[in-house]
């Protein structure tokens, strides 16, 4: 099969919201972008379906925000720990200000198709789906492209910026010989499965409000549940790490019942349902922060330049500001014909604050949720009932909400599409 070669301004390797919401902003802004997915079509399973206010108001920004919703969601009010009939914490979304005031659970595949739909218009945008990076292009000592194969044949796409943004196990980091410095932060795994409802949506067994993310208390390994379209239960039950292959090795039912005591009211959806370890799926929790986030003609991204949690749904939001804080260095790069490391190392110095925030609020979290005694189960609820009262609740749910509030999408008006590429501003405007 012939080798195929393209020719790019930006090549963005993953094709998840930080590698398409950067191609959308990048298309916009006169750049010619290819991106390389291994996958196809977004039919794969994904875990982590919820979107933070601060997420929602910049892919609203974008234009996508509304046909993603529009393909099925479901919006929550609040986030609850609770421990039998008590709640231990709660986040309220309804304070903030509309229309921002919720969380949002929605398939990432509806907001991946719909991003992937508003970058097809571009005449300079392509897209190279089942096609799996197997090396760097590198050009007098820089990175100038990518190598890939997958069932369509071998490619080699030649660009003057690589983006890596394919994730926390990242190929692309590995490639350049970037180290991704893990860490055991959190010191506990997720074994994620879906439920079918079996009533409305996001109500499940047991009653209880329809429209809240809850983590259910339970001997120290708390369990993330909330309502996942079209009328799915998803639930994460966290482990010590590595604990899970002590409960594994006494089989399947003793699995079933574990998670049954862990959430009482979907104990019998539980039952009826888990059948085998196929409807299991076990997530390695680690925290982790790439030693560089930028070389001569490369940057990463979202997972592949720092790894978090799944507390407090942070991933997509993340994953969005990362390129809307990216799109500027990217442009004003192109724009000076320079994306050596120097200038590119300007989107890591932006994004580390926050980042670091990130990191804190969720050890602080973690605490939170693990945390055991009369302090957490007595002295706790009725201190953040006294809290919710004060400026500082509002503070903290607003951090949660938003992260760095100041994060924008640039108009790219010092940074004008003529800048990019002067010679192919007309290939690069959107087909009627």
């Amino acid at each position: 099969m012939a080798q195929e070669e393209y020719d790019t301004d930006v090549c963005v390797v993953g094709g998840g919201p930080a590698g398409l919401v950067l191609a959308l902003l990048m298309l916009r802004s006169g750049a010619r972008v290819t991106v390389v997915e291994r996958t196809r079509a977004h039919h794969r399973e994904f875990r982590g379906e919820i979107l933070q206010p601060g997420a929602m108001a910049l892919l609203d920004e974008l234009g996508v925000l509304a046909g993603a919703r529009a393909r099925g969601g479901h919006e929550h009010d609040r986030f609850r720990l609770v421990e039998g009939d008590r709640v231990l914490l709660e986040a309220d979304y309804r304070l903030l200000p509309a229309p921002y005031d919720h969380l949002l659970s929605i398939p990432q595949a509806h907001v991946l198709d719909e991003l992937l739909d508003h970058c097809r218009p571009f005449a300079g945008f392509r897209w190279l789906d089942g096609r799996r990076v197997g090396g760097l292009v590198r050009r007098e000592g820089r990175v100038a492209g990518v190598t890939a194969a997958g069932p369509a044949g071998p490619c080699t796409v030649r660009a003057r910026v690589v983006v890596g943004a394919d994730g926390r196990y990242s190929r692309v980091r590995r490639l350049a010989g970037i180290g991704a410095g893990r860490t055991e932060a959190f010191d506990h795994d997720v074994l994620w499965f879906k439920l079918a409802a079996g009533g409305p949506a996001g109500g499940g067994p047991g009653g209880g409000p329809p429209r809240d993310v809850r983590v259910f208390r339970a001997g120290g390994s708390p369990v993330l549940v909330y309502a996942s379209w079209p009328d799915r239960i998803q639930i994460g039950w966290t482990l010590p790490h590595q604990g899970y292959r002590e409960i594994a090795g006494r089989g399947l039912d003793h699995v079933r019942e574990q998670l049954c005591r862990a959430v009482p009211p979907y104990a019998p959806l539980i039952r009826e349902q888990i059948r085998s370890q196929r409807d299991l799926s076990l997530l390695d929790v680690f925290s982790s922060r790439a030693e560089r986030w930028a070389d001569d003609g490369l940057v990463l991204i979202g997972d592949a330049a720092h790894t978090h949690s799944p507390i407090g749904a942070q991933g997509i939001n993340l994953a969005v500001q990362d390129a809307v804080v990216l799109h500027p260095v990217l442009t004003g790069a192109l724009a000076a014909g320079d994306t050596g490391a120097a200038r590119l190392a300007a989107f890591e110095e932006r994004r580390a604050p926050d980042i670091a925030a990130v990191m804190r609020l969720q050890t602080l979290q973690s605490k939170a949720m693990l945390s055991q005694g009369a302090l957490a189960t007595r002295v706790r609820p009725r201190l953040a009932r006294v809290l919710r009262h004060t400026p500082l609740y509002r503070k903290v749910l607003h951090r949660i909400a938003y992260g760095n509030p100041s994060i924008r999408i640039s108009d790219g008006a010092d940074q004008a599409d003529e800048r990019v590429n002067p010679c192919r501003r007309s290939s690069t405007a959107p087909r009627p």
